[in-house]
């Protein structure tokens, strides 16, 4: 679905800055296929939604039939369908390298 044309802001309340990350996962039931939101962010507040939106997901039940891939960073592209939104991997891997590094301290 095209994005409207009101602004978007992030997810986090009292944050107010308008939002530029989506954070979803790919979705399928077998017959229809989509992205599930778990967040619209900022950049000062994605990594604790990317954070949040990964253990969402590690913990979500699925029913028979169902996929629900893992929570991957999407740039928010106003004019733009959910499945041709631009994948932002090089954010994906940056926050969970940050992630890992701080477990293991």
């Amino acid at each position: 679905m095209p994005m409207p044309p009101y602004p978007i802001y992030c997810y986090q309340k009292g944050c107010g800055k308008p939002a530029d990350y989506k954070i979803a996962s790919r979705w399928s039931d077998g017959a229809t296929t989509e992205l599930k939101t778990y967040a619209l962010s900022c950049r000062d507040c994605l990594p604790a939604y990317f954070r949040q939106s990964r253990v969402k997901n590690s913990v979500c039940r699925r029913a028979p039939g169902e996929t629900l891939g893992t929570p991957e960073i999407y740039a928010l592209q106003r004019g733009v369908r959910d499945l041709e939104i631009i994948r932002r991997t090089e954010l994906e891997q940056e926050l969970i390298s940050q992630d890992q590094s701080a477990s293991a301290k």
